[in-house]
């Protein structure tokens, strides 16, 4: 595996390489560069092994769980690569219904999943039905018990005659209405890796409000936009915009409302989903480390300033490649209102887990979402 993660990163330094030689300059006129050097690893944000204190469920049943929700019974909910919703009830695995076709590739390439669907966000409303971001084919309410779908907003019909290419977070208001992120109008989830690689501002956030159907655009030019969550008053939108590892506030309420900032920046990761826990707080799910190197910086540091060579990359540099420049390494931020690091939870050498997409507390656990791994990371104290 070394000799192999020494092979891609050759192939990728060289790419970078060529591309600064070969590229007369820059083709966007305002290219994203990472603030640096990434932060110490002290403090909150000091190493340690408390990640590493928990278990592994439905090892190869369950591929990707990347988002959950709870109902009042203690039944979870999430939903998979290949398409499916799941229940789980007291350690039991229930299959609930299938976002789109139900065909036997399902699961086995990530070119099926515009076929098969592929379920993000996951929430219940007041009346107890799942509301699910499917990646490829909208905005869906499904009844959790009976798994008949009916489909509320389409990603081809999308907001603002712009369609939806990448639908991810989700979160919903006390009052029904549906906030979620359309990470990117140019990538879909497949080619999520070349939507970070470009580093794009073409994601959204966007609302649905079910009783009139009206859509519409709150926040745009955004870099991946994913994971969403909501302040315990309802009065700010927390979200992470991944490809560039921030954190920003959206106002709903106040006399900010309307607006956004930026609550943290040079984190030491790209964040993905973003959970409320029960001490009020908000839970960071990171899926891939950025910390400081003996040499080099972080790639991502590298060739942020040259938006030519990255998409000299995705041209030359095949997916497959970039998994095995992805160090094991899981991580967990618990921030507070305005961005402060407050905690941290850390499994250096990937023992449990890594790639960690959600952090969802229920019941006393902790659930920790992945994209793609084959099982479900729980955590049965945070301490």
């Amino acid at each position: 595996m070394a000799g192999r993660r020494a092979v891609a990163v050759a192939v990728a330094f060289l790419a970078v390489a060529v591309g600064l030689f070969l590229i007369p300059s820059p083709i966007d006129p305002e290219p994203y560069i990472f603030e640096g050097p990434p932060p110490l690893l002290e403090g909150p944000l000091a190493v340690n092994t408390r990640l590493q204190r928990g278990r592994k469920l439905f090892a190869g049943q369950l591929r990707g769980p990347e988002s959950f929700t709870a109902d009042q019974d203690g039944n979870l909910y999430t939903g998979t690569v290949d398409g499916k919703l799941w229940r789980i009830h007291q350690d039991t695995l229930t299959f609930i219904t299938q976002m789109g076709q139900n065909i036997p590739e399902c699961g086995s390439s990530m070119d099926y999943e515009p076929v098969c669907g592929r379920p993000h966000g996951v929430r219940l409303d007041g009346s107890g039905q799942l509301i699910v971001a499917d990646s490829y084919l909208g905005l869906f309410r499904v009844d959790p018990r009976s798994g008949e779908k009916t489909l509320l907003l389409s990603n081809k019909q999308g907001c603002d005659g712009i369609p939806f290419a990448f639908l991810n977070g989700l979160e919903l208001s006390q009052n029904g209405t549906i906030f979620f992120t359309d990470s990117s109008s140019r990538w879909g989830r497949r080619h999520v890796k070349l939507e970070v690689i470009e580093t794009n501002h073409l994601g959204r956030l966007l609302s649905y409000e079910p009783e009139t159907g009206r859509v519409q655009t709150l926040l745009d030019c955004l870099y991946m936009p994913n994971g969403i969550a909501l302040s315990p008053d309802e009065d700010f939108i927390m979200m992470a915009e991944t490809s560039i590892g921030r954190i920003l506030r959206y106002w709903l309420k106040g006399p900010q409302a309307g607006t956004k900032d930026i609550l943290m920046t040079n984190m030491p990761g790209y964040p993905d989903n973003i959970r409320l826990s029960d001490r009020g707080t908000f839970l960071v799910g990171i899926t891939t480390i950025r910390f400081r190197g003996r040499v080099m910086p972080p790639f991502l540091d590298l060739i942020g300033p040259y938006p030519a060579v990255k998409r000299f990359m995705t041209k030359l540099v095949p997916l497959s490649m970039y998994n095995m420049l992805l160090p094991k390494y899981g991580l967990v931020l618990e921030l507070g209102p305005n961005g402060e690091v407050l905690d941290s939870l850390h499994d250096p050498n990937g023992t449990l887990t890594w790639a960690i997409s959600d952090v969802f507390q229920h019941g006393g656990r902790y659930y920790l979402g992945s994209t793609d791994l084959p099982f479900l990371p729980v955590l049965e104290q945070w301490n």
